[in-house]
């Protein structure tokens, strides 16, 4: 590789290549062409080499082992490109920082907080408009069928048939589609809102069926920043590992929700995971259990289970 050739060029290429094997690289392009400013801001940088990636990791504006491994991992699958072109390119080792991932725990709403959220959310501005109730709904969705935000957000008009109660999850994770049926209260908040966003809205902007005051698509960002000021407003703090609430927090209050009645009514969970998992749109099962999070009333269970094994009787 020359060293005229500017990494941002070398990055554009691949991401390019990788895009035409179908990943997506939102989160790796960011971090890509931040790299690649820095290795062009330096103008002496003629290949990848493992000092230049370490310089660049620890720029990173969280100083942890964990932010420089996270770096790391991402730099990694750009470096194996370009080996193929310069056979100078050193490909950094995985573990130069140990760990590039650990469970954090996440914030496990209770059904009181829950029911708080979406009353809190009815007083957002503008009041009587479209934002108070695109929030409201957008959240009672998340916390009722553990959709991903950018699934929810996603959904078109057509998306969501409020007869049969059953939505169509079109671009989920790694391109995958599902179906995700509806409890009935969950489709009558559904058509409620639809009945608002309609005589507010008469003329579509879009097809999407969460939209603005303006009648364009709602952004990941409106909806974050609804919740978090919701929680300020409530006087949360987060428990868990996080420092801010978080849309993703309902997807694991949803898992973990429905573990617990499964419990509650008796259902063989290992059988019923599985079921969750297909639900939820996850390609493996262990990718649910990673939302398990022990919650007191879990943990009475675990608890009650164990004492009845110590004593010998049935479980």
């Amino acid at each position: 590789m020359s060293a005229a050739v500017s990494w941002i060029s070398r990055v554009e290429a691949y991401l390019a290549y990788r895009r035409r094997h179908g990943f997506a690289l939102s989160i790796d392009e960011t971090q890509l062409i931040s790299f690649a400013r820095f290795a062009d801001g330096l103008g002496t940088a003629e290949y990848l080499s493992v000092a230049l990636a370490i310089e660049w990791a620890q720029r990173s504006r969280r100083p942890s082992p964990l932010s420089w491994g996270r770096r790391i991992e991402v730099l990694r699958g750009f470096a194996r490109y370009c080996l193929q072109l310069d056979s100078r390119t050193e490909v950094p080792s995985q573990a130069l920082f140990g760990p590039a991932h650990r469970r954090l725990v996440p914030h496990i709403y209770t059904e009181a907080e829950l029911i708080a959220l979406l009353e809190a959310a009815k007083g957002l501005a503008p009041s009587g408009g479209m934002r108070p109730a695109t929030c409201r709904c957008v959240f009672g969705l998340l916390a009722s069928c553990g959709l991903r935000i950018s699934e929810a957000l996603a959904l078109s008009r057509s998306d969501i048939d409020l007869d049969t109660g059953v939505l169509h999850v079109r671009e989920a994770k790694f391109h995958q589609q599902r179906l995700v049926p509806l409890h009935p209260s969950v489709c009558e908040a559904l058509r409620a809102y639809a009945s608002l966003r309609d005589a507010r809205l008469p003329r579509p902007v879009c097809d999407r069926f969460f939209v603005r005051e303006d009648g364009h698509a709602v952004n990941q960002a409106a909806i974050r920043y609804a919740l978090q000021t919701l929680c300020r407003q409530l006087g949360w703090r987060p428990r868990g590992d996080y420092p801010h609430h978080r849309l993703h927090d309902l997807r694991h209050t949803f898992v973990v929700r429905a573990t617990l009645r499964f419990y509650q009514q008796g259902i063989d969970v290992d059988r019923a995971v599985l079921a969750l998992s297909t639900y939820i749109g996850h390609a493996k099962v262990s990718d649910t259990y990673w939302y398990f999070t022990g919650i007191p009333e879990l943990m009475a269970i675990a608890a009650e289970r164990f004492e009845r094994y110590a004593e010998g009787a049935p479980q």
